[in-house]
């Protein structure tokens, strides 16, 4: 087994965007692809290293980017004033998401009805608006994911099964957010599952992260056992 990884260019409309991707070059056939949606801080090594951890499990892994080439975040002001553009415009966080979709479909070792999308925080607000869209891809999962639903109703059905993964504890998604979710999920007709960690707060798959005043504190059972949790769905998934 031999992880191949790389870089390629894609766009939406006007701007440049580089995704990352990884595949286990032993494997001939085309496969299962998974998006990576990245946090706040923009496409960065924690996606890329998902990306090789799906490849070793058999997938094509695909760290999108939302913000545009080389466009990364260096402290939390800057990575508040990329992300919310996004946060204001969620028909166009919708519309770069389904230009990264069409962009993994081009590529030759992606088995294109067998594609499932993950992220983090702010990436995981993106999974889920993706599957909002009603697109036709098997699943989506949110680690700590912002849960609010876009102010752009689609009024279609969700084809995609969810998985949030959620921080009891979790400054940034309180309770009223994660109850309205479960509404809306309800009411769109998806196949949902919520799992919520104890004592977890936001940024709980992030080893980096240690600012409790922020709400962002890593939590290592927690980031094992979403893991965990992600692969049996998206066993599930591709099955």
């Amino acid at each position: 087994m031999a992880i191949v990884s790389n870089t390629v260019i894609y766009l939406d409309g006007d701007v440049v965007l580089e995704a990352f991707f990884a595949f286990d070059d032993a494997l001939s056939s085309r496969r299962p692809t998974v998006l990576i949606n990245h946090t706040w801080a923009g496409r960065d090594d924690f996606v890329a290293e998902k990306a090789k951890k799906l490849a070793a499990l058999g997938y094509v892994g695909f760290a999108v980017d939302m913000y545009g080439k080389g466009v990364l975040g260096s402290d939390p002001e800057e990575n508040m004033k990329l992300m919310q553009p996004f946060m204001a415009d969620r028909a166009m966080l919708q519309k770069r998401m389904k230009a990264a979709l069409s962009a993994v479909k081009l590529m030759p070792w992606v088995d294109d009805s067998k594609i499932a999308a993950i992220g983090f925080c702010f990436g995981g607000l993106c999974s889920l608006d993706l599957a909002r869209t009603g697109v036709d891809i098997k699943g989506v999962v949110s680690f700590h994911g912002l849960l609010n639903a876009p102010d752009n109703p689609q009024g279609t059905a969700i084809k995609a099964k969810i998985l949030a993964l959620c921080g009891r504890d979790d400054p940034l998604v309180p309770t009223e957010q994660v109850l309205a979710f479960e509404q809306e999920m309800t009411e769109a007709g998806a196949d949902w599952q919520l799992h919520t960690y104890g004592h977890t707060l936001h940024g709980f798959t992030n080893p980096l992260a240690n600012n409790p005043a922020f709400g962002t504190v890593y939590q290592p059972a927690a980031d094992r056992r979403s893991w965990l949790a992600m692969q049996n769905f998206l066993t599930e998934m591709f099955a």
